[in-house]
């Protein structure tokens, strides 16, 4: 396995980009979040390919921003937008604006930041291994990549509410009962239940579906929401942030992940 904290690979016209820090659960250190933004624009710029899937290396799909950097920098905050700035792209979070199809191929937790990921993707597969869970309340940050603006929009606002204000983890049957999820499958068929699915796009005008993304995109872009959710976001780092806290909590949300 290469030592690239993100890798990227692609074939039959889908670039796969994978998370790399299996040791941190991929967490999102400052490294992986210069690397993500580049490497989906790639993607995006390649003639090479029409579907993109987002995925981690096993056990985790991503842990969120890595409270160890969060706790003691804070440099993994910078550029990501996550005060509600843009980041290099124009965006907010670490993804760049695209019009090609983005898969979130879900191998293990997807947790905070790491949900939020999941959310800005076009849809989702998941692996029976698969947990979701927001621990912003717990970690004493605020959201700022559209977590009270997706979360909502996929299971509805009461059990948004609840899984924010609980920091609860959901597993992965739930989450597609609760409409997080479309598909749940045996953790070794999630890659290729996945790329069968980009294919299935990728078999269709792939302008058709491009245009189709925008209109999607924009129907259920809700700017205004965005635009709240980036001013708490920095009033609440402005006031409320304290690194010694989120370094304190690290240990303790981590254990309460693995006991749910």
């Amino acid at each position: 396995m290469s030592s690239q904290p993100v890798l990227y690979d692609v074939s039959e016209r889908i670039a796969t980009v994978t998370l790399n820090r299996p040791e941190s659960r991929n967490a999102l250190d400052s490294a992986i979040l210069r690397l993500l933004p580049q490497l989906l624009l790639d993607a995006e710029n390649s003639k090479d390919v029409d579907v993109v899937v987002l995925t981690g290396v096993d056990p985790a799909f991503c842990a969120g921003l890595d409270l160890r950097e969060l706790g003691d920098s804070g440099r993994n905050l910078d550029g990501t937008g996550a005060d509600g700035s843009p980041n290099p792209t124009g965006a907010r979070g670490p993804f760049p604006k695209m019009d090609k199809p983005l898969i979130a191929a879900v191998n293990g937790a997807a947790v905070t930041g790491g949900l939020e990921l999941v959310l800005n993707a076009d849809f989702v597969i998941a692996s029976e291994r698969a947990k979701f869970g927001d621990t912003h309340a717990r970690v004493g940050v605020m959201p700022g990549w559209g977590m009270s603006v997706l979360l909502p929009q996929a299971v509805g606002i009461r059990r948004a509410r609840e899984m924010s204000f609980t920091g609860n983890f959901m597993d992965a049957f739930e989450a597609l009962q609760w409409g997080l999820v479309n598909h749940v499958v045996p953790h070794e068929e999630l890659l290729p239940r996945t790329r069968s699915i980009a294919r299935d796009i990728i078999g269709n005008d792939q302008a058709a579906v491009r245009s189709l993304r925008h209109t999607y995109a924009d129907i259920n872009a809700d700017v205004e929401a965005w635009d709240i959710e980036a001013r708490d976001a920095r009033a609440w780092r402005q006031t409320n942030f304290d690194p010694s806290v989120v370094a304190e909590r690290r240990a303790r949300i981590i254990e309460r992940g693995r006991n749910q």
